[in-house]
């Protein structure tokens, strides 16, 4: 993956400020808000048309990525807590809304997305999480093999506590 390297330095927006995006079905970003642009340090002509994970960080597990995009993809929203990356390296967490946007016939025609910031007793629930899943991708050689095995593990951990991820994030 590219992109700057990680710095280990966090940034934090307020709790009264939402971050707001918009992509088109592919994903590339269509609109971001004046907080999405500080938090992030891009500027929006760097960010109009780009894929939104331009701003994804190494240490976010892509099987919480694939849950993601095969629910909105499907029509329904979904509420998760994401890592993302700044433009210099730095990183902050983000509890994100994500709903389908739709057209007057219905047709899903791109995402909207809202996020805000996380409580510490929920980070300290989903940073172990992710890293575990994040471990278990990494211990594969081949990409899908560690995607599958990290979902697998995911839809475990799930299936033990009974709930959707859905559920387990609003839980928190």
């Amino acid at each position: 993956m590219s992109g700057p390297e990680v710095s280990g330095i966090e940034r934090r927006f307020r709790d009264d400020e939402l971050i707001v995006s918009k992509t088109d079905i592919q994903g590339r970003i269509t609109y971001c808000n004046d907080v999405f642009l500080a938090i992030s340090g891009y500027t929006e002509a760097e960010l109009v048309g780009k894929a939104h994970s331009v701003i994804r960080h190494p240490a976010m597990p892509r099987a919480v990525f694939k849950l993601l995009w095969d629910t909105i993809a499907s029509g329904r929203e979904l509420f998760a807590y994401v890592l993302n990356r700044c433009k210099n390296g730095d990183h902050y967490w983000v509890f994100a809304h994500i709903t389908p946007d739709r057209d007057g016939d219905g047709t899903v025609v791109g995402y909207h997305s809202n996020r805000r910031t996380c409580e510490a007793k929920a980070l300290a629930v989903i940073t172990p999480l992710y890293a575990r899943l994040t471990e278990e991708e990494g211990r594969h050689a081949d990409r899908a093999a560690g995607l599958a095995a990290s979902s697998a593990l995911l839809a475990h951990h799930l299936s033990e506590k009974g709930v959707s991820y859905d559920q387990f994030v609003l839980g928190l």
